[in-house]
């Protein structure tokens, strides 16, 4: 059997200077073997964390056109990814867009990036909330952080979480939206250290990745974990093997990272680590039929 490349649309922002969104959602996975096509967002000058007076230019009345010529030229994808979204109209194109290219059952994941660290972004509105949960709806999958996974249950933050039972039953809320997986990040556990819960739904089951926190903040840590996680599941691999990947990817990016001394604004030293997953993921490397149907992973 000869092989192809999975296809993933990825419907980010651009953010060009920083390693995050498409900077670093581009090359991870394709060290992975997968084929990136890009539906930006936006383009701006870096990313929002860390810089003053951002240039940006919004593409939202792009979206809509660049969706209608891949669609005229038939293009499929094996999977749709999404991340931040600037505005309701840019929800709703992602909507449709899973709608219109919905007819070969792509593996729908969707990052609903809406804040951090307790605090929704600037931009987002109740309006903007209510969209996130609609287009969470349409998902296979979903990765909120901690914050986020706040928000979309309206439940309160807390600094330290104390009890793992009842995030799952966070877990098995979410699920509830109609995602048959559900990964939550960053829950900031006793003893310093931090946990990524997954939940899948088709088999019940939870997976509990526990990591020592690191005194730094790096943003773009999140495209590369759900980047990772959903490479890892269209090469067919169950949820909790995809979680362990791309949990150990991001700690190794971040260790090496803090290590390094860098700007933390500047994000993950992605470079220096990508041999590690190409080496670990890479398709070529590992001889891995990346044919077949979609949604195999369980």
């Amino acid at each position: 059997m000869v092989s192809t490349v999975k296809r993933v649309a990825a419907v980010h922002d651009l953010s060009c200077f920083g390693r995050a969104a498409l900077t670093v959602i581009i090359p991870t996975l394709s060290a992975m073997g997968i084929q990136v096509c890009p539906l930006p967002t936006a383009v701006l000058s870096t990313h929002l964390g860390g810089f003053s007076k951002v240039a940006f230019c919004d593409l939202s009345e792009n979206m809509a056109n660049f969706s209608e010529h891949w669609k005229r030229e038939n293009v499929v994808f094996d999977s749709i990814y999404s991340g931040f979204l600037a505005s309701t109209e840019q929800i709703d194109t992602v909507v449709n867009f899973i709608d219109d290219f919905s007819d070969n059952n792509p593996l729908v994941l969707v990052d609903p990036v809406m804040g951090d660290e307790g605090r929704l972004y600037s931009v987002y509105t109740t309006k903007m909330q209510e969209q996130m949960q609609k287009l969470v709806r349409k998902a296979d999958i979903i990765t909120p952080n901690y914050t986020e996974a706040c928000f979309l249950l309206e439940k309160a933050y807390l600094d330290v979480v104390s009890g793992v039972e009842e995030m799952k039953s966070w877990l098995v809320a979410l699920a509830s939206f109609g995602p048959r997986a559900v990964v939550i990040t960053g829950i900031p556990l006793t003893g310093n250290r931090i946990m990524n819960l997954g939940y899948n739904s088709t088999i019940g089951g939870f997976t509990e990745v526990i990591s020592t926190l690191v005194p730094a903040k790096y943003p773009g840590t999140g495209d590369i974990f759900a980047s990772v996680l959903l490479g890892s599941l269209l090469q067919g691999h169950s949820l909790a093997a995809a979680m362990n990947t791309a949990s150990a990817f991001v700690e190794l990016g971040i260790k090496t990272t803090f290590l390094a001394g860098t700007p933390p604004r500047e994000g993950v030293l992605l470079e220096a680590v990508l041999p590690w997953l190409y080496r670990k993921t890479g398709a070529a490397n590992q001889g891995i039929d990346i044919c077949g149907t979609n949604k195999t992973w369980h």
